[in-house]
């Protein structure tokens, strides 16, 4: 198996890359994330997953080994292709992946394009333990952002407001400002409802 190359950037797009290494030209697919993290230097290395199907042999290169490894889980789960792994990592960054699977966040996971409610469930049910031991999160502290945006949804249906709608508020202000406190959470969340 191909499991990293190194050599000279030749052609950089959103989905692929192509890397010459020493003269022979290797076509990469890649998430967006990726895409985002390539250096604009000329020599690059991608660590990659090589995909064999009856009728091709698929290269998949990600900027580091732990997105390559999410990439890995997620192609694990009954359902998931390699298309569909790739898109989510196009969508989310790794850490929003992780996240999202051991808090049982399933909406994040559902807003991927091409993935529905079971799929999403069936990421999270397949994926959760090895998460948590993998990357040593406890289910219910994954991220303080998490810890935060709860207390805040408290604090605001005990003021009265109807939870979905605090969510969707409480959400965008997680995503403008991840380290807010709940405070601040509840604060922007008070103006914008």
């Amino acid at each position: 198996m191909i499991t990293h190359i190194q050599g000279r950037l030749v052609e950089k797009n959103p989905t692929d890359v192509v890397i010459d290494c020493n003269g022979v030209g290797y076509f990469i697919n890649i998430s967006l994330h990726t895409f985002s993290e390539i250096p604009a230097s000329e020599s690059i290395k991608l660590y990659t997953h090589l995909q064999v199907r009856e009728d091709a042999h698929i290269l998949y290169g990600f900027t580091s080994v732990a997105e390559r490894e999410i990439f890995r889980l997620l192609i694990s789960v009954s359902g998931v292709g390699a298309s569909t792994a790739r898109s989510m990592l196009s969508s989310l960054s790794p850490d929003q992946v992780i996240d999202a699977i051991a808090q049982n966040d399933i909406a994040v996971i559902q807003s991927v394009k091409g993935i529905g409610a079971k799929t999403a469930q069936r990421v999270v049910l397949d994926l959760k333990d090895k998460i948590l031991k993998v990357y040593g999160l406890s289910g219910n502290s994954a991220g303080t952002s998490n810890t935060n945006k709860n207390e805040a949804l408290s604090a605001l249906e005990t003021l009265g407001f109807i939870r979905k709608k605090a969510e969707k508020v409480v959400d965008a202000i997680i995503k403008e400002t991840p380290q807010a406190s709940v405070e601040l959470i509840i604060k922007q969340a008070l103006k914008n409802l």
